[in-house]
């Protein structure tokens, strides 16, 4: 049987997919939820309304990026550039981030507890490990359950390029998925040969078939596709469907954030918070950098700095940074050591760096690896520590407990702690 509620279930995707464009004569991806749980206020003091993470996936080089080590064997090829903090270094392909760093802070105490990819990127995105019995849920869900959401005809949360789900929250409060920002939210226009009033006959009988099998079988994943349809009629008829089509935007615009998925990922990023979504992550892959990382690295981080540093300058020239958390992070690091022979860097648990920008962030390193990057050597950060951070700066109630549908206790940062000096 497959699980609703995780978004990276082929099957779930498909299944309401096909029924849509079934029933409907139209095909679009899961918009999951009718209506936000009531609002609850957290404690927290971070003034986020919304969290833009991008994710770097695949381990993305700590010391050829936001932790370098000029001066070391280890450092290779890499070269560094001065940030606008007097005595703070980024690898040399960090430019634009350099210049803003009055207003960004890299933590550097970031550690993790085990090198496999699926499992660490899991644990980072949930703040919990990976375990066959339950699915944890993301910061995107977390937020839509405690605050609800801004903008009631669009989902809490959207996930550019993959990521974690609900768990066992409400599938309800699941990230709508999109595969490529520049061909957005697909499928969203019905056939020429069906009408409004052929559209309206087709959901009535939907929903004459649809309360009668969920009178009869009262459980929550049938009530998740009830609200899918729901929620994708709603959004089909809202002129709000613009914010997904990042071709509304001059050409001019578009090509500032620079044509890699990465760039348009951040562009899309910024349309949805300007309409209201709370949490928007974007991934971005390539990191694993087993082999020849120099021919490589430059390309990567290049197109990071220059996609982070164009959506930073917008989010604010707007006004809206000052509520907009921005978030890079990666399931680990990579080691200091290069191979002999590979010409690479190995994942790397032990030390890596996560960075954290907008919502009254501070400009300033915390936390630091040791001479070489190899471990961390003062100011630990544990991966619950980055999801306490975060359900911080967006006011969450971080302790507050929450059952799952089986009985067990949960939080939203698993215990960890906020690292409020960010802030201050």
């Amino acid at each position: 049987m497959f699980d609703l509620k995780n978004l990276q279930d082929a099957d779930r995707r498909s299944f309401l997919e096909s029924a849509a464009k079934a029933c409907l004569g139209v095909s679009i991806l899961p918009m999951i939820g009718r209506k936000a749980d009531a609002a609850l206020k957290g404690s927290g003091e971070g003034s986020a309304e919304h969290v833009i993470s991008l994710r770097m996936a695949g381990g993305m080089t700590h010391i050829d990026t936001f932790d370098p080590k000029p001066g070391k064997e280890e450092q290779g090829e890499s070269g560094v550039v001065q940030t606008a903090i007097p005595g703070v270094q980024l690898g040399e392909y960090m430019e634009g981030m350099a210049k803003r760093s009055k207003d960004i802070a890299y933590v550097r105490g970031m550690y993790q507890e085990t090198a496999a990819h699926d499992a660490a990127s899991y644990w980072i995105q949930t703040g919990y490990q990976m375990i066959n019995t339950i699915r944890h849920p993301s910061v995107g869900a977390w937020a839509e359950h405690f605050l609800g959401r801004k903008n009631t005809r669009l989902p809490g949360s959207v996930a550019i390029g993959g990521g974690e789900g609900a768990g066992y929250l409400p599938s309800k409060l699941s990230p709508v998925p999109i595969g490529s920002a520049a061909s957005g939210l697909q499928n969203t226009k019905g056939p020429s040969y069906l009408d409004d009033r052929h559209f309206n006959r087709r959901l009535q009988l939907i929903n004459t078939f649809d309360s009668q099998f969920q009178n009869k079988f009262q459980y929550p994943a049938v009530k998740g596709y009830s609200e899918f349809y729901d929620e994708a009629v709603s959004l089909l008829k809202s002129s709000d469907l613009a914010a997904f089509d990042i071709n509304k935007e001059p050409e001019s615009v578009r090509e500032k954030y620079g044509k890699s998925s990465f760039g348009q990922g951040c562009l899309l990023a910024r349309r949805l918070v300007e309409h209201g979504v709370r949490s928007v992550s974007v991934t971005f892959g390539g990191w694993d950098m087993h082999n020849n990382i120099f021919d490589s690295i430059g390309d990567r981080a290049g197109t990071l700095d220059h996609g982070f540093s164009t959506l930073f300058d917008d989010l604010k020239e707007s006004g809206l940074l000052k509520k907009t958390l921005i978030v890079i992070y990666s399931e680990f690091g990579r080691s200091p050591q290069i191979h002999d022979v590979r010409g690479g860097r190995d994942h790397h648990p032990s030390a890596f760096t996560t960075v954290f920008a907008g919502a009254g962030i501070r400009g300033q390193v915390y936390g630091s690896s040791d001479e070489i990057g190899h471990f961390v050597d003062e100011d630990g950060v544990s991966v619950m520590d980055f999801n306490a951070t975060i359900g911080h700066a967006m006011g969450l109630p971080i302790d507050q407990t929450i059952h799952s549908p089986s009985g067990r206790p949960f939080t939203m940062a698993n215990d960890g702690e906020p690292i409020t000096k960010l802030f201050s």
